[in-house]
């Protein structure tokens, strides 16, 4: 019995530092990924995408290089410019939505409008 219960002691006692030991820094290819998940789950929730569209979009916005997903930090001259080409995406995908929405269309028939809509 005092043999079992050194034993259960012994256990917990080394289990912290095993514990410890797991835990370490991801590496710099996860931390690319997951710096590409945030681009792409904050540009998804941006355009306000749900349910296959956004399953859809973001298997694609993942696919993407590195380079082409998650853009680096752009010069600050360059952030006004793009303000209004942003904006006019946003009014695009909001006409495109409203005509899709207006002409009943649904499922995969709602997805080619939108992609033909948003090419235009």
């Amino acid at each position: 019995m005092k043999a079992l219960t050194a034993i259960v002691a012994l256990v917990f006692a080394t289990g912290g530092a095993f514990a410890a030991e797991g835990k370490k820094e991801p590496s710099e290819a996860q931390k690319a990924q997951q710096e590409k998940m945030k681009f792409c789950n904050a540009d998804a929730k941006e355009k306000a995408l749900t349910g296959d569209e956004r399953k859809q979009f973001m298997s694609n916005c993942l696919k993407k290089a590195p380079a082409e997903a998650a853009p680096a930090a752009a010069p600050a001259e360059a952030s006004p410019a793009a303000a209004p080409a942003k904006t006019s995406q946003q009014n695009k995908m909001k006409e495109c939505n409203a005509t899709a929405s207006s002409k009943g269309l649904k499922g995969d028939e709602r997805k080619a409008f939108m992609s033909e809509c948003l090419k235009a």
